[in-house]
């Protein structure tokens, strides 16, 4: 019996029953995002979810992983998730936005922006978007004036300026 426990605890000390932390699995993720693997980094993000269930920025990152495959309802439901989780998560809403203006669903990203910009009056590129959106329903006033705002903020926003303000 000493033996087994003997032999238990050498193979601890060298890790071999180490758990993978949540963070790890995240930072795994990222890596493979990086390097273009979609498939594996969504795997390692659902593993850090599974760690972690409240992992909001597991779930905002799956969500861009998605994205990035056209899975555009599988991004929305990540960060919808990660919303209920934290509703101040401004990230998570712009990226929402951006999918749902990806969809085509330019009203229901300006919801998402909205709300981002709420939460930080100073998201330079959450004006820019919803500018964008808002030039893509023909109001130029406002995508005028959401352009210009993110200028002023430090996105570069003269390519919608150009088109929006003339």
């Amino acid at each position: 019996m000493k033996k087994i426990l003997y032999l238990f605890l050498a193979l601890a000390s060298y890790g071999i029953f180490a758990q993978t932390t949540a963070e790890e699995y995240l930072n795994s993720a990222v890596s493979k995002f990086y390097l273009d693997d979609m498939k594996g980094a969504i795997v390692d993000y659902t593993k850090a979810i599974i760690i972690d269930p409240s992992y909001v920025e597991a779930y905002r990152k799956r969500g861009l992983a998605k994205e990035e495959l056209k899975d555009f309802s599988g991004a929305i439901v990540d960060y919808t998730k990660a919303i209920e989780i934290d509703p101040n998560y401004a990230f998570a809403l712009h990226d929402r936005g951006i999918t749902k203006g990806k969809l085509k669903d330019f009203s229901g990203a300006i919801a998402d922006y909205i709300i981002a910009i709420k939460i930080d009056p100073n998201y330079a590129t959450a004006y820019f978007n919803r500018g964008v959106s808002k030039f893509y329903l023909g109001d130029m006033i406002g995508a005028c004036k959401d352009a210009r705002k993110a200028q002023e903020l430090g996105d570069d926003a003269s390519i919608l300026i150009k088109k929006a303000c003339n």
